[in-house]
């Protein structure tokens, strides 16, 4: 998945590595460049069918609302919002069974995010993945043209995906029951970050920096369905005790 985009060579570039390392599906959100332009068809080469079926979304939120596993990758080692992986670490995390999988007809789809060519991904659009992935450089110059991220990383996920003869790096623990859908996750921070206003919690001027703490707790954590029910019941049940006791005050 790539995040507003801004050159058709590397949106080209990354439908070929597609191809190449077997990944059936890709997004983009926002792009800033047009996908099937000449300039991107030539680099897709007989990756074109790729860009011809490419998902674009208007945004990262509905890109991932129907994905349970989100690796982001990030250049950026100052105070990132989640621990930072090698990418061998966040593939096999990536690729780790939930429980009892689902057939594979109807797997949620997982999700591997790279961000805008000058900037990367944001730490918001960081938080919305439960793994973040980084590849080493040099100290000299150790930011990566988009299209060479991709390729480092999909090498990496076709090897652990092929078994090598080599061990893989060990994968994450994964929970007992799958992961929740990242849409879920979302409207459940949405409701309990209008909550925790509505009761003088959150300040509106604050709001968005306790919330990203609290995202990063609940990214950590790992949600599963259960989970987010059980913190959608919760808020639900909160709001009415507010309210009705609000309406009791009002009656004396």
């Amino acid at each position: 998945m790539l995040v507003e985009p801004r050159g058709a060579r590397n949106v080209g570039s990354v439908a070929r590595l597609c191809a190449n390392f077997g990944v059936d599906s890709l997004r983009l959100v926002a792009p800033r460049c047009e996908p099937l332009s000449e300039e991107a068809r030539q680099m897709a080469v007989h990756g074109v069918h790729h860009l011809e079926r490419a998902e674009v979304h208007e945004d990262l939120a509905s890109a991932l609302a129907d994905c349970q596993r989100v690796v982001a990758a990030t250049g950026r080692l100052e105070a990132p919002p989640l621990p930072l992986r090698s990418p061998a670490e966040a593939l096999a995390w990536l690729l780790a069974p939930d429980g009892d999988p689902p057939p594979e007809a109807l797997a949620a789809p997982r999700a591997l995010v790279f961000g805008r060519e000058d900037r990367g991904l944001s730490n918001g659009e960081l938080l919305t993945a439960g793994c973040l992935l980084h590849i080493p450089a040099a100290a000299v110059y150790p930011s990566l043209n988009l299209s060479h991220a991709v390729a480092v990383a999909l090498h990496h996920l076709w090897t652990l995906r092929q078994g090598p003869a080599g061990a893989p790096a060990p994968p994450l623990p994964a929970p007992a029951a799958p992961l929740a859908e990242r849409g879920a996750v979302e409207a459940t921070l949405r409701d309990a970050e209008a909550l925790l206003l509505e009761v003088g919690f959150l300040l509106p001027h604050t709001a968005r920096a306790r919330m990203a703490k609290v995202k990063a707790l609940l990214q950590r954590a790992q949600l599963t369905e259960n989970d987010v029910a059980l913190l959608r019941g919760m808020v639900c049940q909160l709001r009415w005790a507010s309210r009705r006791g609000g309406r009791e005050g009002e009656g004396h």
